[in-house]
């Protein structure tokens, strides 16, 4: 078991923490027709558009109530109202996701109670998620997690279905770490198995790239609508990827009576073996012959990249889902963690295989990556310049990546994705021949000068 450590630092310099608001924006933009509202101070939204439009490289639906000096001072209901009238009436969203801010959280505003004055005057098609995020705790990862489960409070019915009256579908709670390739790629997995998928949030359909004949829109394009997330209470299985989501878990099995299973990740071999597994019992189907193949490829891809691979040193700097999903797969392949840092605490990095785990920022982890000689490091954009003084690798992982394409396309999970990273990760370490003089045959040399003799003479 790891050991939690709190950085003794009085500041952070290069954080690794990414705001809460900014992950609870994350959740709703994986809704059909969806519209984050952010409730503070319109610099605050203003940055997290920047950071999600350098990461996707995609335009954001997200709007903010921008608040002044005088509604900071004097109180911001007003303004909330006003914000909620002009994003409904102008917009026509199914979802608004009300989102605080550090501002108004250290205001003291009471959204709720806003939101039932706003109801009552107003007969609303538009559903209001509301959930308090302040900047000045937690991290994108439970930032994230607190939108899933405001979610799943105000749209999911408390009800429970008979198990004989249930379908033929599975839900899934899908971690912040899930890039839309893998939330597409655990899609066709459990239709492999012939289940239909409610996802929640739905990142695939609506920040994968995709061109739309309407063009530009002000509201998400796809995601999971309202309708598919009522209906979560008939599903056989809920799945749930990344122990962040454990609340969220508690509170849909609560009202619903839904079984879940619940895995830290879905690059480990293990963990991929259970979500099969669990996906072939509900469905009473075998498991389809692609995907043993592709697990029988990924087998056979660690026995061909363990020399390069096998004992490397690498150090990690991420969100608590994120490191323990990509620990355990080190573990699989052979290469040691010997440095990890994470933004927040949580109780599942005590499963990670190594005596320390450092709560803290980019500083801490290229120290320790230094004492610890690691050879590679993995992080997202704001580790390049640690890599760049260690003078090793840097492997980018998690939110945001913006000087790096692809990252939104770039696949993490099941066999498939795990064979990639593997790849990637041989690719890193293997010998490039240094010091090696070229072979050079002797037909093509020069002698003194002369030109090379033909094969005859040398034959003769």
């Amino acid at each position: 078991m790891a050991r939690i450590v709190q950085t003794s630092k009085p500041l952070s310099v290069n954080p690794l923490r990414v705001s809460q608001p900014m992950g609870a924006a994350l959740a709703f933009l994986g809704l059909s027709r969806s519209l984050p509202l952010e409730h503070g101070a319109q610099g605050c939204t203003a940055f997290s558009k920047v950071f999600f439009t350098r990461h996707f490289r995609e335009p954001i639906p997200l709007q903010t109530t921008a608040l002044d000096m005088a509604s900071t001072v004097l109180g911001s209901d007003e303004r909330l109202q006003e914000g909620l009238a002009t994003v409904i009436d102008g917009h026509h969203p199914e979802v608004v996701g009300l989102i605080t801010t550090g501002l108004v959280e250290m205001q003291g505003a009471d959204i709720r109670r806003v939101l039932r004055s706003f109801h009552a005057e107003r007969c609303e098609s538009a559903s209001v998620v509301a959930v308090n995020t302040p900047d000045t705790l937690g991290g994108l990862e439970s930032g994230y997690a607190l939108a899933v489960e405001a979610i799943i409070e105000a749209l999911v019915p408390d009800s429970v279905v008979p198990a004989a009256q249930r379908a033929r579908q599975v839900n899934l709670l899908a971690g912040s770490m899930l890039t839309p390739a893998d939330v597409e790629a655990i899609r066709e997995w459990i239709e492999g198995f012939g289940l239909q998928a409610v996802i929640l949030p739905d990142l695939a359909d609506s920040l994968d790239g995709h061109l739309t004949p309407q063009g530009y829109t002000t509201l998400t394009t796809g995601g999971t609508t309202r309708q598919e997330i009522a209906a979560m209470g008939r599903s056989a299985l809920t799945l749930v990827i990344g122990d962040s989501l454990g609340r969220a878990a508690d509170l849909l099995q609560a009202r619903t009576g839904v079984p879940d299973l619940r895995l830290p990740g879905l690059t480990a071999l293990a963990d991929c073996d259970a979500f099969v597994q669990a996906l072939a019992d509900v469905s009473g189907r075998p498991v389809p012959a692609r995907i043993l193949r592709q697990r029988e490829q990924l087998l056979d891809a660690m026995v061909d990249s363990y020399v390069p691979v096998g004992g490397t040193r690498i150090a990690i700097g991420a969100d608590a889902d994120q490191l323990v999903a990509i620990g355990r797969f080190l573990d699989d392949v052979g290469a040691r963690l010997v440095a990890a840092v994470s933004p927040c605490r949580s109780a599942a990095l005590e499963a990670l295989n190594i005596k320390e785990v450092m709560i803290g920022d980019f500083e801490d982890l290229e120290e320790r990556a230094r004492e610890t000689s690691a050879q590679l490091l993995i992080g997202n954009s704001h580790a390049l310049q640690s890599a760049e003084r260690l003078g090793i690798p840097l492997l980018r992982a998690g939110f945001p990546q913006y000087d790096h394409y692809g990252a939104a396309a770039r696949l993490w999970v099941g066999y498939r994705g795990a064979r990639q990273l593997l790849f990637e990760l041989a690719n890193l370490f293997a010998p490039r021949g240094a010091g090696i003089a070229p072979y050079h045959s002797p037909l093509r040399q020069d002698f003194d000068g002369a030109a090379a003799p033909s094969a005859r003479s040398i034959t003769a």
